[in-house]
Parts: structure tokens; C-alpha cells; sequence
């Protein structure tokens, strides 16, 4: 692997912690891929790792709820045709993953009222065409 895939700050993924499985792919490959085992699974223990803060473990574990098994998320990578390339993708699209389930959530919407001139116009302008179009009607062609 290339170094730590950093998820954000001074925090990455501990390699000790991560599990990998190797199988062979479908897609393209030619007679190689026969004998390769180039897809890689790549699983993480939500649940029981150490490596990430309380608070970032908790909003994890909430947000990827529907993804988990066990408390374990699971990422896939297939789409190249060397293991060492679909290692590097499992790992690199694990860190985007954690780093999107464990982002503080955002700020409040603090609602803000429309101005008293912008409304006034807006009447003004409607009251205006109003006129505009009642001064093309029939009845004052007679």
C-alpha cells in the first residue's frame, strides 16, 4: 500500500485493523484472469476499533446503520485489473466513506426574513403588469 489513507486530520486507518479478501473478478482480463484473484473485499470493524474518536465512532455507526453487518463495513473493488490497483481503490474509497459517515453534521439554518422593500416592489411590479394586461382586454375597443 502506498501509506496510511488519512480519513481527516491527524486520524487514518490502522492497517492492522483492516481485513482483506481476494477473489477472482469478472470483466476483462484475458487468459490471466482465470488464475488471478484480483477483486478485493476489504472490511473494517466499525464497532470495535480504537482508532477513531468516540464521537466519530458513534456518528459512524448511526450513519452507516443500513451498511453495516455486525458492526463491519465492507467495500468492494473490481474495476481494475491488478490486485495491487483494487487494493489501493478498496482502501481509498474505505477512507472517503468514513471520512463522509463521520463529519460533524452541518450548522443550523438560521431563517432569515424577506425585506420589507423587496416585498413592497414585488406588489408594486405585480399591481403594474396587472394594469398592464387589464389595459389590453376587449371591452375598452368597443
Amino acid at each position: 500500500m502506498s501509506g496510511p489513507h488519512v480519513i481527516r486530520g491527524s486520524v487514518s486507518l490502522p492497517e492492522a485493523e483492516l481485513m482483506w479478501r481476494f477473489s477472482r473478478s469478472s470483466g476483462p482480463g484475458g487468459q490471466h484472469v482465470n488464475t488471478s484473484d484480483s477483486q478485493v473485499e476489504l472490511s473494517f470493524d466499525l464497532a470495535k476499533t480504537q482508532a477513531l474518536p468516540e464521537v466519530w465512532k458513534r456518528r459512524a455507526l448511526e450513519r452507516l446503520a443500513g451498511r453495516l453487518v455486525d458492526g463491519v463495513v465492507t467495500v468492494r473493488s473490481s474495476e481494475h485489473r491488478s490486485q495491487w490497483r483494487n487494493r489501493e481503490a478498496a482502501a481509498v474509497r474505505l477512507a472517503a466513506l468514513l471520512a463522509e459517515a463521520t463529519a460533524p453534521p452541518p450548522k443550523p439554518r438560521k431563517p432569515t426574513r424577506v425585506p420589507r422593500g423587496i416585498n413592497e416592489r414585488r406588489l408594486r411590479e405585480k399591481k403594474q403588469r396587472s394594469q398592464t394586461k387589464r389595459g389590453r382586454s376587449a371591452r375598452d375597443w368597443s
